[in-house]
């Protein structure tokens, strides 16, 4: 198989099971914040039980995004060195603020909360899971940093073959940078809150540790109403975002062959590239110039209004994109619903709801990749939007069978983590909060 290819799919399969773990941290943290707020507020020993049982397992959490977060800095040297030739003296800023000013506030707080309980005062514990919280979203702000500069780069001027940074501040907010941010820490807010009703949906199900599973759940599911809906809102802005600043991107989306005045919004279809159509579409007319000029008659540029190889690949951009979409849909109106109950007081004895909100805790992780990888195929064939190729980005002295080697590898290992991490993740949740205890190591 060609180089290339196979670095895709090495850094596609790194950064995908990398990305199982960050938005979770991101959900949790605010989970754990209002949890041990309401601790801090009354005194509570309930809040403080839920609160050791959510560090824990935020613990765990923790380890494995640093883990495997580890392997994806040194792939840009070995990989992608023409890459990080070009463009590194830009990306690898972001990057390394990213550990210099957030993962170390991160590990030293979450270092407190861990063994720290028993050892501080309830204030600066709270401010412990406060700052935790801070540099979680600082280090996804630094992340989305980086990787909105490839969508859409800013900032810099090309000297002697490499992009030189002459405006940081218009290279770290450029056209991207906010609404993309907003969009992954929501999703983030979800994934945990939905992780977090999930368990306590189980605990209901099963009769045991009702004491703590109710707050929980409530907490959780408040937490989830409140942004599933808000999601569509900044969902909207980041689509409105990428017709204008990557029009081939959502010309992809959208599978619009053809540029036009009121262009329909695809709702579900199956694009067939070779004949330049939707089959099976169902589609809304002018809806897509109204979501994105709001004006049902301005014009909407299609996949024929670029070059042939300047285009992403329409099917899997599609898919990926209205996958995501179909996904946030089902959690609106699981929200909805969960809202309805909880206003009702009838959450607790809905046990069909309760299974509902148990087997769908994956599906936010599902959403979470699926965004991921809309928004990475729908800007190929570029590394950086108009500026580096794919193709040229890659290395050339890696040879294809090295390659090769390093993704059954990876997968191997990553395989044996997940099942280590699931069975940890199983062993906290089984024990549940009355068994659970933090900040004891050393006494």
């Amino acid at each position: 198989m060609d180089a290339v290819i196979l670095s895709r799919i090495q850094f596609g399969l790194t950064a995908g099971f990398h990305f199982i773990f960050p938005p979770l941290t991101l959900g949790l943290t605010l989970v754990i914040v209002i949890i041990e707020a309401f601790h801090f507020k009354n005194n509570s020993e309930l809040y403080k039980k839920i609160s050791n049982f959510m560090i824990k397992i935020l613990g765990l959490v923790f380890v494995m995004g640093v883990a495997t977060g580890i392997v994806l800095e040194f792939s840009f040297g070995t990989n992608w060195s023409n890459y990080s030739r070009m463009v590194g003296d830009i990306f690898g800023a972001p990057l390394a603020a990213e550990g210099v000013f957030a993962f170390f506030m991160e590990s030293v707080f979450l270092g407190i909360l861990v063994f720290g309980r028993n050892r501080v005062s309830r204030g600066v514990f709270l401010l412990s899971a406060v700052l935790v919280f801070f540099a979680s979203h600082l280090s996804g702000l630094w992340i989305i940093i980086a990787n909105s500069w490839m969508q859409t780069p800013a900032g810099f001027a090309i000297e002697g073959g490499r992009a030189v940074l002459k405006d940081f501040f218009a290279a770290a907010f450029n056209d991207s940078t906010l609404i993309r941010y907003l969009h992954t820490v929501m999703g983030g807010w979800i994934t945990g809150s939905l992780f977090t009703a999930g368990i306590g949906s189980w605990y209901l199900l099963k009769n045991r540790d009702l004491d703590s599973s109710r707050p929980l759940l409530t907490t959780a599911l408040w937490i989830f109403v409140a942004i599933a809906i808000l999601q569509f809102g900044s969902g909207h802005g980041h689509s409105v975002q990428v017709a204008k600043t990557q029009p081939a991107k959502m010309a992809a989306f959208e599978a619009l062959w053809q540029g036009q005045n009121g262009a329909p919004m695809s709702v579900i279809g199956i694009p067939d590239p070779a004949q330049k159509k939707t089959n099976l579409e169902i589609a809304v007319p002018k809806l897509l110039s109204i979501a994105i000029y709001f004006d049902p008659g301005a014009r909407v540029q299609g996949l024929d209004d670029f070059k042939e190889e300047e285009l992403p690949p329409v099917v899997l951009s599609y898919l990926t994109y209205h996958g995501m979409i179909g996904l946030g849909s089902l959690f609106a109106l699981l929200a909805v619903i969960s809202a309805v109950l909880l206003i009702s007081k009838r959450i607790f004895e809905t046990r069909w709801f309760l299974w509902v909100l148990t087997v769908a805790v994956p599906l936010p992780f599902i959403a979470n990749e699926l965004g991921w990888m809309a928004a990475e195929f729908g800007r190929q064939p570029w590394a950086v939007y108009k500026v580096l190729k794919t193709a040229e980005a890659a290395s050339v002295v890696v040879p294809a069978w090295q390659i090769l080697l390093s993704i059954i590898a990876f997968s191997a290992i990553y395989c044996l983590l997940f099942a280590v991490f699931l069975k940890i993740l199983f062993s906290i949740i089984r024990k549940g909060p009355d068994n659970i205890t933090i900040g004891y190591v050393g006494e």
